[in-house]
């Protein structure tokens, strides 16, 4: 398997499910600023919407967006735990995480990120963000994961998108789970390993 990233983007979510499932894959840096690949060729030649991440498999098959890529990745290593089983009511409520984090929390960065953005409209940005991720703190009242006892891949991207709160200055410190949660979380060998081999360690 080939994962084309680019360092330090939601595409260390699924770097991250594949150092926790424990699979053989290549990865490769896909800039998305200059979208150019290490051996000099446009990386939109190999997905054509030119952003990250993109997991080709060994047929050669493509597969693009975050929460399919994660969900496949833990498929392939079913005793890891990282998804629950198909067809259970608790891969659905993991699906609900994944769509929470995409839909609510990494497209609330979004603005953030944009310099053309109004600074009304990227303080309406953060004020709608932060309630979001106040109601993820309450989620994780009592909890080691977001599912609870077992890390999932839902746990590494949520974790891979409030990595941006800092240099967003967002402030995450009153919120007390959700900050141990993030300790938890890069303490993970895995999750060390996927961030030094993009350089954000």
């Amino acid at each position: 398997m080939k994962l084309y990233y680019s360092a330090g983007a939601c595409s260390l979510s699924p770097h991250i499910a594949l150092e926790e499932a424990g699979l053989k894959y290549e990865a490769i840096s896909a800039p998305t600023k200059t979208k150019q690949l290490p051996d000099g060729s446009d990386y939109r030649k190999v997905n054509p919407l030119g952003y990250v991440p993109y997991l080709v498999l060994d047929d050669g098959t493509g597969l693009r967006e975050g929460p399919a890529i994660v969900q496949y990745i833990a498929d392939q290593a079913p005793e890891k735990n990282l998804a629950p089983a198909n067809g259970t009511l608790a891969r659905y409520q993991l699906q609900s995480w994944l769509n929470f984090i995409g839909t609510e929390v990494h497209k609330g960065f979004s603005p953030l990120f944009n310099p053309a953005m109004p600074a009304e409209a990227k303080k309406l940005s953060a004020d709608r963000l932060l309630e979001r991720l106040k109601w993820v703190d309450g989620e994780l009242a009592g909890k080691t994961w977001l599912m609870g006892q077992d890390f999932t891949v839902a746990d590494a991207y949520l974790f891979t998108v409030t990595n941006w709160a800092k240099p967003m200055q967002l402030d995450l410190a009153p919120f007390a789970n959700l900050s141990a949660w993030r300790e938890r979380v890069a303490a993970r060998p895995a999750v060390q390993r996927a961030m030094k081999a993009e350089g954000l360690l």
